[in-house]
This record gives structure tokens, C-alpha cells and sequence, in this order.
């Protein structure tokens, strides 16, 4: 960091599989000039031998917010989004969040914008799972014709999910789709594996017209995203193939990398994209 880049202070909600990896990120340099000043959980007691290095970690929201961040990332879920992303933009943060899908309730997209132009904040939505949000952003300045998403998991990604009420993931042999709708009803139906849905619909055409295909493929070992989309500007086909993080592999190691390429982003004197 040169004297003249201003520290980002950031505050990270949520402390699982991406939270974890986005605290090392930031701690490791990979976040820029950022610093974790503090990690707000629902469970103090649950993290006893938890201290990351010069960082404040509470359940206390007050705490949390006394700690000032610039930024605050959001790691924790829907109801985390629901929860905090108002209260950090009036706590005058601006406010990145990981899942997206909690945007596919209208109404708290639009408090939160409202909110964000109100305290003349920003809400940032990094990349995460899925790869070319910047080029469908730019498309959608003219006419987009289609905008559609295939995403297929392996099995191990579908335990404790909607999908085992559709098929036998212990008995499916072949790439079998689990859903085939809108946007909007995917991030209701898989809210913590098809954020990348909710990204693409912000970037693009909006819920109702994204279409989305979802599989459940046993074929593969990673979680494969393509997108889609034909406008004015052309077409574009994107497929990203990610590897899954082994505590939960309904995410994956690029979450994080995203995350902390955002928070560079704020203090870099180039940014790409």
C-alpha cells in the first residue's frame, strides 16, 4: 500500500465456509489495502477459540457497528441480507453482498436501493460464483434478446436441498434437470446454490425474463455454470467450472477470491472489468 491509498475498514457478517475464506483472503493481502476490523456472528459462544488477527469478534450489532467499516460483506445467507444490509447502509457502509438471491423479494430490493440513494451509499455485488456479469451489465445498455443460465452440481451438493424431494440423489445415474423456470421462483427454491441467478438477473434483463435450467449431474465433480445471452451487441456463451470448497460444497473457493478482488477494487488505481 502506497501512502497515498486510504485503508478500506471492512466488516465481515457471517463466519462459515465463505466467511472464512474472505477473513484469510483480507488477512493474507489479497483484499488490497482492506483491513477486517470486525466479524459479527449469532453466536458468540460457538467461536470461543475464534480471534482473527486485529479483528473485533461480536454478536453484539451495536459492537459490530461501533467498529466503523467502510464495507460491509455479507457471507451469512437471505435473512442476513434482510437483516443488515439497510442497517449497514444507514450506519453509512457501504454494503457487498454474497447472496444475491435474497434481491429476488422485490420489496427488499427496493428498500435497499432506496436505503443505498438515501444515504448516499452503494450496495456491490462481486462477480462470486458466475464469470461475465460485466459484459451482460454493458450488453443490456441496448436491447437484449435472451438472457439464460444452465447450472449443474454434482450430487454432493444437492444433500439437505429442494433437489431430494425431486429426485433419489442416491439412486440418480445420469444429468437429470431439477428446475426449469424464471430467475426469481430459483432463488426462492435454491436460495444458497443458485445465487448466481439473482447476479445475472441485476446485470441483465431482471428476474422474470432470465430463464434458468438447473441439474443435478453425477457426472461431475464440480459445480459448472453456463451463460447465455444474444442483444444488440451480439452473443455470448460463458462456462465456468468451479471447484467446490471441501467443508460445503454448495460454494466454492472463487467466492471469496471474488470478494476480496471487489474489495481491491476500491482502493485500486486500476480496475478492470
Amino acid at each position: 500500500m502506497t501512502s497515498s491509498e486510504k485503508t478500506t475498514r471492512v466488516g465481515l457478517i457471517g463466519y462459515g465456509t465463505a466467511g472464512k475464506d474472505v477473513a484469510e483472503a483480507i488477512l493474507g493481502g489479497q483484499a488490497g489495502s482492506s483491513r477486517l476490523v470486525a466479524v459479527l456472528v449469532r453466536d458468540m459462544a460457538k467461536y470461543a477459540d475464534v480471534a482473527p488477527e486485529g479483528c473485533h469478534f461480536t454478536d453484539s450489532e451495536e459492537a459490530f457497528f461501533a467498529c466503523t467499516p467502510d464495507v460491509v460483506v455479507e457471507t451469512a445467507g437471505h435473512a442476513a441480507v434482510a437483516r443488515y444490509a439497510e442497517t449497514s447502509l444507514a450506519h453509512g457502509c457501504n454494503f457487498m453482498v454474497v447472496s444475491v438471491g435474497a434481491f429476488c423479494d422485490q420489496a427488499l430490493f427496493d428498500r435497499v436501493m432506496s436505503s443505498a440513494e438515501r444515504n448516499g451509499q452503494r450496495v456491490l455485488v462481486p462477480s462470486a460464483a458466475i464469470a461475465g456479469l460485466d459484459r451482460i451489465a454493458a450488453a443490456a445498455q441496448g436491447p437484449l434478446e435472451r438472457v439464460t443460465l444452465t447450472t449443474r452440481k454434482p450430487v454432493k451438493a444437492w444433500r439437505g436441498t429442494f433437489a431430494e424431494e425431486v429426485v433419489s440423489l442416491d439412486a440418480i445415474t445420469q444429468p437429470t434437470v431439477i428446475f426449469e423456470g424464471n430467475a426469481r421462483e430459483s432463488s426462492r427454491v435454491f436460495p444458497e446454490s443458485v445465487n448466481v441467478s439473482a447476479a445475472l438477473s441485476l446485470a441483465g434483463v431482471g428476474f422474470e425474463a432470465t430463464q434458468v435450467r438447473v441439474l443435478v449431474d453425477p457426472t461431475i465433480d464440480k459445480n459448472v455454470h453456463e451463460v447465455s445471452a444474444k442483444g444488440l451487441f451480439g452473443e455470448v456463451r460463458i462456462e465456468v467450472r468451479n471447484t467446490p470448497s471441501p467443508s460445503n460444497p454448495k460454494t466454492g473457493y472463487i467466492v471469496a477470491m471474488s470478494v476480496a478482488r471487489a474489495l481491491k477494487n476500491l482502493s485500486s488505481p486500476l480496475v478492470i472489468g
